[in-house]
């Protein structure tokens, strides 16, 4: 690939922006809940910003400093995609608890001020004393700066903080370094983990509105439907034969009648919600304005009286006489509904209960929330004793749940391994931070790596890296704290924490691919226990520069080593010992070098070779995918170094997750069928079942055999093109399985069966 055409993918890469301002400036015009086009606009204005700093020239698109100006440690504000906006994430305006600091402080509202005012005696003590109790927390990584700066001065370390002040000082008029005070230090998150803080579902909860619809049904059962029995038992009076106004209304019924039609206007004035009643051609509509008409010594022509006697003989017959029985029992059934208390009150409920818990941390009891409405309660909100929480209201609490990362995925908490991946750093953060030997310290360095994980990634090109939090420069100060503690019991723990959340990945979401911010997790913790195995992350096929790192042929010959001879080297034809040899010849020589970073040439030739011809010098996107496949193939994306070298060992086995996987290639197939925009789908199937053909070839063959009688069965519980879509699949996996082989195109028995893969760049045969 040249850096020509190079040049060409950054240029349209505006259009992806471009494409996200269009989509937020739709949805702020045109959604119905106010909320939302709000944080559609807001999300619009970061949009604009984008595009104005890369027409500025103030970002730079693909590189890991995107902050004109800024170092590469600044957090940037990141939107999706990984486009940087230009704004710092710990600038923008002054924060609430920055202003106060100010205040108490006697300084100017300036950050400069405020930083300057943290390197004086005072200040110091300030920071001395936030170290000491813990009522702190870390929102950016920045905000643990001057705390770091405090740390070195009180240890001695004072050349180290002043080289650090040094560094951050050109900054501090952007950047925010003040820690953020709170009422109670951090919770440790060993035990339990948590996806949302009760603030959030305090968020959650204040943002929930009356539902009109079902307000306005309530309305129409306790109030109009009442009313119009009214209204019904008052006409039945005039009914002579069966029929309303055969007998003449005398002055008591006229009278009464005006005492209704002057109550109505009261309910109409004061219950606006339901406005069915006001249509002249509803029953009670039609009742109320003969009634206006009569009371009024108007009488009635034709067409009225045919329309008033309609709509009583019609609501006497579906519902049967006002007093009836049946009618008695429907009303009272209607009552019962109507007094069943509102989601959005049982909301305010839940923020009276939510307000006594600390607001920056999970719910470790869930089920004391979640009881039903207490007499207390009912005394207090007017609520019904014994009225029970909904779930739309109890998903919103288990949500906050804190709990083991364990516990959260079994009870749904966490759905999916991208959730997952955002809680990792908190548990990764304790892990990392037991290197440091002093408490303040560690306490310090796992606030600043849970805050470190919440830094979203960028969009890189020339194989550049993302920023490790070993760069920050507050970390580099304290790096010495670490290194001179670090033993063999931290390497032992890192490791444990590894196979855990591995286990828990593989076993939890069998048939998706490990997401890239838990693999780089998961590399943090491989590196601290000198495990000396790589976790390659997922290349962007639109930004692919036609190379790889080395750690990708390492972990290529990691899966030889646990793969070589099985029904997985067999189906997608690689052949392991060569690589092998590649590896060591490759580590023999100096490795080459592309855009300034260290690749594997042989390592890309090998998988532009087996993407074939058709990859050759193209510079699609398509192409590109074919190639990054063929390397998520030979690595078997983190499986095999997961398996292998971290020996995990995820329940109940294999054989059970190689079938849940093929239940995944079900679901994505089933997705196929009039989709207008199929690839993704199909490639995201096609990842799935190389997860199911990993754990299959580390099952034995008698095993292997017994699991192809399974798909049938398994398809049957879809849309039956799915069955159709998968047979040369399955074909494929059939013949491999008894020890055939496809041709060099991928298949056999003259197309019949067929290796499944991802990506095409001739157009996908299961499409």
């Amino acid at each position: 690939m040249n850096d020509n055409a190079e040049q060409q993918r950054l240029t349209a890469a505006a259009s992806y922006p471009a494409a996200q301002l269009a989509k937020a400036f739709t949805t702020a015009l045109t959604h119905h809940a106010p909320a939302t086009r709000r944080r559609a606009e807001e999300r619009g204005q970061r949009w604009r910003a984008v595009l104005a700093g890369m027409a500025a020239g103030r970002l730079r698109v693909g590189s890991r400093t995107p902050l004109v100006g800024l170092p590469a440690w600044v957090t940037p504000e990141v939107m999706r995609g990984g486009f940087a906006t230009g704004t710092p994430g710990a600038g923008g305006p002054l924060q609430p608890y920055e202003t106060e600091a100010a205040l108490s402080f006697g300084v100017p509202a300036e950050r400069h001020a405020l930083f300057a005012h943290c390197l004086t005696e005072a200040g110091l003590a300030w920071l001395w004393a936030r170290l000491d109790d813990g009522h702190y927390e870390v929102g950016v990584p920045e905000e643990a700066a001057l705390l770091t700066v405090a740390w070195l001065v009180r240890h001695g370390a004072t050349d180290a903080a002043l080289d650090l002040a040094a560094e951050l000082e050109p900054f501090a008029d952007r950047l925010r370094y003040l820690p953020r005070p709170t009422d109670g230090p951090a919770p440790d998150p060993v035990a339990a983990v948590h996806r949302n803080t009760v603030s959030d579902a305090v968020d959650t909860l204040v943002r929930r509105r009356p539902h009109a619809a079902v307000e306005a049904q309530r309305e129409a059962l306790a109030v109009w439907q009442p009313f119009g029995d009214e209204l019904l038992v008052h006409w039945l009076e005039t009914a002579g034969d069966g029929r309303v106004l055969e007998l003449a209304p005398d002055a008591d019924w006229l009278a009464r009648g005006a005492a209704l039609l002057a109550r109505y206007r009261l309910l109409a004035a004061e219950h606006t919600r339901c406005t069915k009643h006001r249509n002249p051609k509803q029953n009670l509509g039609i009742l109320r304005g003969a009634l206006e008409e009569t009371v009024a010594g108007r009488p009635l022509d034709a067409r009225r009286l045919g329309l008033l006697r309609h709509a009583v003989e019609s609501m006497v017959r579906r519902r049967g006489l006002p007093g009836s029985a049946p009618h008695t029992a429907l009303r009272r059934q209607q009552t019962r509904q109507a007094a069943l208390p509102s989601h959005h009150a049982l909301a305010q409920l839940m923020l009276r209960r939510l307000a006594e818990l600390p607001q920056d941390t999970g719910i470790t009891d869930v089920p004391p929330l979640l009881t039903p409405v207490t007499e207390r309660e009912e005394q207090e909100t007017g609520l019904p004793a014994g009225a029970q929480v909904p779930p739309v209201i109890r998903q919103v609490v288990e949500a906050a749940l804190s709990a083991p990362l364990g516990t959260l995925v079994e009870r749904g908490v966490v759905p999916s391994a991208e959730v997952m991946a955002e809680l990792v750093p908190q548990l990764v953060a304790t892990t990392t931070a037991r290197a440091y030997g002093d408490e303040a310290l560690r306490d310090l360095m796992a606030a600043n790596y849970r805050a470190f994980g919440n830094r979203r990634s960028l969009l890189l090109v020339n194989l550049e890296r993302q920023v490790r939090v070993e760069e920050l420069p507050w970390v580099r100060a304290v790096s010495g704290q670490r290194s001179a503690v670090i033993g063999k019991a931290d390497e032992e723990g890192a490791l444990t924490v590894l196979r855990q959340l591995g286990e828990l990945a593989v076993q939890a979401f069998p048939g998706t691919i490990l997401p890239n911010p838990l693999v780089r997790e998961l590399g943090v913790l491989a590196r601290q226990g000198d495990l000396g195995a790589p976790f390659v992350e997922e290349l962007a096929a639109d930004i692919f520069m036609g190379t790889f790192s080395p750690k990708f042929l390492t972990a290529a010959r990691i899966a030889g080593e646990l793969l070589g001879g099985t029904l997985y080297e067999r189906y997608y034809g690689i052949d392991y010992r060569a690589i092998r040899n590649l590896a060591i010849t490759e580590t023999g020589a100096a490795l080459s070098r592309s855009y300034g970073a260290r690749t594997s040439p042989g390592f890309a030739r090998l998988c532009t070779e087996r993407a074939g011809a058709a990859s050759s010098g193209s510079c699609s996107v398509a192409a590109s995918g074919t190639v990054i496949e063929q390397a998520q193939i030979l690595t078997t994306h983190n499986l095999a170094t997961l398996v292998h070298r971290v020996e995990i060992a995820p329940r109940p086995g294999f054989a059970d997750l190689a079938h849940r996987c093929f239940g995944t290639v079900c679901r994505l197939t089933a997705r196929v069928q009039g989709n207008p925009r199929p690839l993704p789908t199909i490639k995201d199937a096609a990842y799935a079942w190389r997860q199911m053909l990993f754990h299959l070839s580390l099952c034995p063959p008698a095993e292997q055999r017994r699991f192809l009688s399974g798909p049938a069965e398994e398809t049957a519980r879809h849309p039956a093109h799915v069955a159709t879509r998968l047979a040369p699949a399955l074909a494929g996996l059939a013949l491999t399985v008894e020890g055939g082989a496809f041709d060099t195109d991928g298949t056999a028995d003259g197309g019949g069966a067929r290796r499944f893969l991802g990506w095409s760049t001739t157009g996908h045969w299961m499409r």
